[in-house]
């Protein structure tokens, strides 16, 4: 992809025409290996159209939010193949020690922020030379192989090896090619991460946020039905699900995820469509109804727009799925032992459950040093707990209410079990 040639074409067009210029925002999050090693001061050069901007990281590994050039929201809000909804930019990230690594093509739509992370790897015999991540165009603009048609609803009979229990598992492992392709690589990604892909690279942050909570659903209960029966592993293949548009979701190893997004599937990826007959979560297919516009299946562009007519989530799925789906939330298998969350802990709160947490977050502060330590992880939620609350959740890009909330809870965990596997040399 030619991003210095498309920096010249969307050049000419704002030269004829500048009021289809807007902003969006860029936020980058740099790591060294994992994400329990956030780099301090890595050097950032953020090219694209009119732009050659020069930033480091601060002491959490992230910049502040970057101020870039977009089209005008109307562009992402209507199917048209005339104005690209979205401008790219990329990013060379240099740091001693660690391997030059550059981003090509990363989205910006206005009014919305780009997540971007980047992990760097130690420099070694393997790890030497420049690591480029090169992002196709979006699902909704460029050419993408359509869902091969399969059922929504797996038979007794296809399902000798499924799970007893719908439960979301703390990764997946997500075969980056078609399911037949022995050279294509296996990646394990945390589950909310590999929702936050599949949906940043099927829709736009642009849209009403009910389609938004539609699309994620769909994307939730697909992925949960793989999981629930088996399908791969049940068919001799090590993996979990694949990242082929045609077989299963388009995933973008190394992309970026719109926030708005991202601060969605924190709320609802546990929740998965299904039937009152049904114990499996529906296989939810969908389209971009438009290319292709299969009958019953999810059509994106008429989700916005229901959306726009102030349908609730819910609705939406069933214009198309039928009036008997509903929602079911699965457990969830946490990646540390005796973790189970219960309610929520605010100022005032006091458990020894909350002690477990405390301790979590001065783990992770060795790391993070902008989140404060709390001083006695007794199980008492005082303001320095709070002060540490909010600092993790801003680091982290969840709303900062001070409250550990499940998406709070979720993501300390997280965060917690990559520095101790880190530590333990893992």
């Amino acid at each position: 992809m030619d991003h210095s040639y498309e920096g010249r074409c969307w050049q000419l067009k704002y030269e004829r025409d500048e009021n289809i210029m807007a902003i969006g925002y860029l936020q980058v999050n740099v790591f060294a290996d994992n994400l329990g090693q956030p780099v301090k001061g890595a050097n950032l050069e953020i090219t694209g159209l009119n732009t050659n901007i020069s930033t480091t990281t601060n002491s959490s590994g992230k910049t502040d939010d970057i101020e870039l050039i977009t089209p005008e929201k109307k562009y992402s809000l209507h199917p048209q193949s005339e104005v690209k909804p979205y401008s790219t930019y990329n990013i060379k990230a240099t740091k001693e020690g660690l391997q030059e690594t550059v981003i090509q093509g990363i989205q910006i739509l206005p009014d919305e922020t780009s997540i971007q992370n980047i992990v760097m790897h130690s420099i070694d015999e393997v790890n030497n030379s420049t690591k480029i991540v090169d992002i196709p165009d979006h699902t909704l603009w460029g050419r993408h192989s359509p869902k091969i048609p399969e059922s929504s609803i797996k038979l007794d009979e296809e399902n000798t090896r499924a799970l007893i229990e719908c439960r979301v598992p703390p990764f997946i492992v997500l075969h980056d090619g078609i399911p037949t392709n022995i050279n294509a690589s296996n990646y394990v990604v945390e589950f909310p991460e590999y929702i936050k892909n599949v949906v940043s690279n099927q829709i736009y942050p642009t849209w009403p946020k009910e389609s938004i909570k539609a699309k994620i659903l769909t994307t939730v209960s697909f992925t949960m039905n793989r999981i629930y029966t088996n399908w791969y592993p049940s068919r001799g293949y090590p993996f979990t699900i694949t990242s082929s548009s045609a077989y299963d979701q388009k995933f973008v190893q190394g992309r970026n995820v719109f926030k708005t997004i991202n601060s969605l599937v924190d709320e609802l990826f546990l929740e998965y469509i299904t039937m009152s007959s049904l114990k499996q979560p529906l296989l939810a297919l969908q389209n971009d109804g438009v290319k292709v516009n299969n009958l019953r299946w999810f059509n994106k562009w008429s989700s916005k727009d229901l959306g726009e007519r102030d349908f609730s989530s819910i609705n939406i799925l069933k214009s198309f799925y039928g009036g008997d789906i509903t929602l079911k939330q699965s457990e969830i298998i946490f990646d540390t032992p005796n973790c189970i969350y219960e309610y929520n802990f605010e100022l005032g709160s006091c458990d020894e459950g909350l002690a477990k947490i405390q301790n979590k977050l001065n783990l992770i502060s060795g790391s993070y040093s902008d989140i404060p330590k709390i001083l006695k992880s007794n199980g008492k939620f005082m303001q320095d707990t709070k002060k540490s609350v909010e600092a993790f959740q801003n680091i982290f890009n969840l709303p900062i209410t001070g409250v550990v909330d499940f998406a709070t809870y979720y993501k300390i965990l997280y965060i917690h079990n990559a520095i101790t596997k880190m530590l333990q040399g893992i």
